[in-house]
């Protein structure tokens, strides 16, 4: 079999690999502070016939070698986490990071989940949790206040008035970093677990040692660029065309071997 084929083939793959995270991005622009991903690709191991430098005579060295390549393969994604735009809500329980940093929820097995998503909501017992129910952590319970004068400051520091107009406060949200971002392995439900590529989560408080300041009443869009990715969903297209090609070429050549 012609080599162009199976090359051809590890071509098809790979940028069908690429729509597929576009398709993804596209999906997900209106997703709350979604972050796109981007495919990462490698060539694969070549087959050297003569290595750069080998001897062609007694006094004469080979000065480029003969090496053909075996096509290439997506290797990774890599998750871009520059902040989206913010939108103000006027809902009291939105909450945007305005900077570096993620919001910590409790998932119902225990484990603690991250997240830029800050629409929150009020459970039934007046505790600060996401759309599916999973609670804010450390919790934040809105308990003895009127919830229409809930006010969080940059800091994260949440009060309220009570029924005789006296301020209480129920609270403080705290944000984590990682030392490698692009590590952390997505949930899905714009939910985000540690591994060992993103390193622990180190907790602090908002507007401090260079985490995001809370933003309240506003929540932070999905840093999908539709230009941007309609550009590689164009490049992607058009490179399985020239792959698929590459292929019909090769099977015409092999015919014509055949006839021979």
């Amino acid at each position: 079999m012609l080599r162009s084929l199976e090359v051809a083939k590890t071509g098809l793959e790979a940028q069908q690999t690429m729509l597929d995270v576009v398709s993804n991005n596209l999906a997900n622009l209106n997703t709350t502070a979604f972050k796109k991903t981007r495919a990462v690709f490698q060539d694969l191991v070549y087959d050297t016939l003569r290595s750069p430098g080998a001897a062609t005579s007694q006094t004469t060295f080979s000065p480029t070698g003969l090496q053909l390549g075996n096509g290439s393969q997506v290797v990774g994604t890599a998750r871009n986490f520059t902040p989206g735009t913010v939108i103000v809500t006027g809902n009291t329980f939105d909450f945007s990071i305005n900077g570096p940093g993620f919001f910590q929820v409790q998932l119902p097995n225990g484990t603690v989940a991250y997240t830029r998503d800050g629409s929150f909501k009020l459970d039934a017992n007046g505790a600060l949790v996401t759309n599916d129910g999973f609670p804010v952590v450390p919790q934040i319970t809105v308990a003895g206040v009127t919830p229409e004068t809930v006010a969080f400051g940059r800091d994260g520091v949440g009060t309220g008035l009570d029924a005789n107009g006296g301020s209480q406060q129920i609270g403080q949200i705290q944000v984590v970093s990682f030392i490698n971002t692009a590590g952390l392995r997505a949930l899905g439900g714009n939910l985000f677990a540690e591994s060992t590529a993103s390193g622990q989560p180190v907790v602090g408080t908002p507007g401090l040692n260079g985490l995001g300041e809370i933003g309240q009443k506003q929540l932070e869009n999905s840093n999908v660029n539709v230009a941007e990715e309609l550009v590689n969903l164009i490049s992607a297209q058009r490179s399985f065309e020239i792959a698929s090609r590459a292929i019909s070429s090769s099977d015409q050549i092999l015919q014509k071997l055949g006839q021979i």
